[in-house]
């Protein structure tokens, strides 16, 4: 909670510091990867500083987290703090990281601000980053605990067993542990990151969610390579398409992210777009192997047949269940597909108001920022509450600000 002197401090610079986020986490990255190249070349996604999601994220995430202490002192963002937090436990960030992202940042801060920074003013926007980092060392903390790992060191050697083209762009990898021990199990839904040496000595990471139900004896996930035509955009993705191989050893997190499966009965709908897919995939094969008689929508959007990665897969999984429907879109129109019916896909894109939406229903989605932006919107014109809405990410999440 912001002590009694910081609010009024907070809100009435709110506006200000707000203004000028972008430039100063601008500042803020040149002037910390200046000082610390290792964490631009082995941290952070260097694709998304290129592009700049990652500063727009940072920006949203602080403003929100601003905003609330001042608008709702009694309460915190924990569905922000909670999806930082594991994104941050996939990457192994260390509490003395937020020493070196203090000190860039409020540079940045007076650099850009200059004398409208004074002590009050400096004092009160300590206590909000420092209540917010502590929040999320705390959380940090916690994840590595809960996944054995207390000292944050959750990496581990991971030997490809299975390689699968799933789509002109979509492979799959399986995996397990270089060591022989047991692969370790996970929840529906989560992600781990995979560390590539890339051929300039940067040792650079991703996420990618585990696409298989987690009573599997392997992990499996499935990588979506990025060809956008901006370097160093798909460094990571590329590598894998090129070069993982059968027999490979990769260097894996433990497994990380909030987007998971509840425990319960009440239904679902599990929404994806394009690679998207993957998370559903793993929520999909854990309601089929316990026999799960949820009532289960799902819908998924790509843009044909042929990039629709593990289609076959996952109609089967729809299949195996008994109160489970399967809604597809394709942007392409295919003569081979037939609009309409259970699993067959529609042309155009998704269509929520032709879906059943019954009491409690709890949604889950993952795609393209515009497909779950234009998803959550349908649902909650629908009438469905926001807190029932769950999405990932893929990448810096530029939702931060708007939740």
């Amino acid at each position: 909670m912001l002590s009694e002197r910081s609010i009024p401090v907070i809100r009435a610079t709110l506006p200000a510091v707000g203004a000028a986020l972008d430039e100063i986490t601008g500042r803020f990255y040149a002037g910390m990867f200046d000082a610390h190249p290792e964490l631009l070349r082995d941290v952070f996604n260097r694709g998304n500083q290129a592009n700049g999601e990652q500063r727009q994220a940072l920006a949203g995430s602080i403003a929100a987290f601003a905003t609330m202490l001042v608008e709702r002192p009694d309460a915190r963002p924990d569905a922000m703090l909670a999806r930082i937090a594991n994104k941050h436990a996939a990457l192994g960030i260390t509490p003395d990281q937020y020493k070196i992202v203090h000190d860039h940042l409020f540079a940045a801060i007076v650099d850009v601000l200059g004398d409208a920074i004074t002590p009050p003013v400096a004092a009160a926007w300590e206590e909000v980053y420092w209540l917010m980092a502590n929040a999320l060392i705390a959380a940090e903390a916690a994840l590595y605990r809960q996944a054995g790992f207390p000292d944050g060191r959750t990496w581990r050697r991971m030997e490809i067993v299975e390689r699968h083209e799933e789509t002109p762009d979509a492979i799959s990898l399986s995996l397990r542990p270089a060591d022989g021990s047991p692969t370790p199990s996970f929840r529906p839904g989560q992600y781990v990151s995979v560390q590539i040496e890339l051929p300039d000595g940067a040792r650079q990471i991703r996420q990618y969610s585990l696409s298989c139900a987690p009573s599997r004896p392997l992990w499996r996930i499935t990588v979506k390579r990025v060809l956008d035509g901006t370097a160093p955009d798909g460094e990571v993705s590329t590598w894998l398409h090129r070069h993982a191989a059968v027999g490979d050893q990769l260097t894996v997190s433990a497994p990380f992210g909030d987007l998971v499966l509840p425990d319960g009965d009440g239904p679902l709908l599990l929404a994806s777009a394009g690679i998207g897919v993957t998370p559903m995939l793993a929520m999909l094969a854990h309601l089929a192997t316990t026999a799960s008689t949820r009532r289960v929508t799902v819908v998924h959007a790509d843009r044909s047949r042929t990039d629709h990665p593990h289609r076959d897969e996952q109609r089967s999984l729809v299949a195996a269940l008994p109160h489970a429907t399967l809604q597809l879109w394709y942007e392409e129109a295919d003569p081979d597909v037939l609009a309409g019916g259970d699993g067959i896909a529609s042309t155009g894109r998704v269509d929520i108001g032709s879906l059943a939406l019954p009491d409690g229903l709890t949604a889950y989605l993952c795609g393209p920022m515009p497909f779950m932006r234009a998803v959550r919107g349908d649902l909650l014109r629908r009438g469905l509450p926001a807190a029932a809405i769950h999405y990932e990410v893929f990448g810096p999440d530029l939702w931060l600000g708007q939740q």
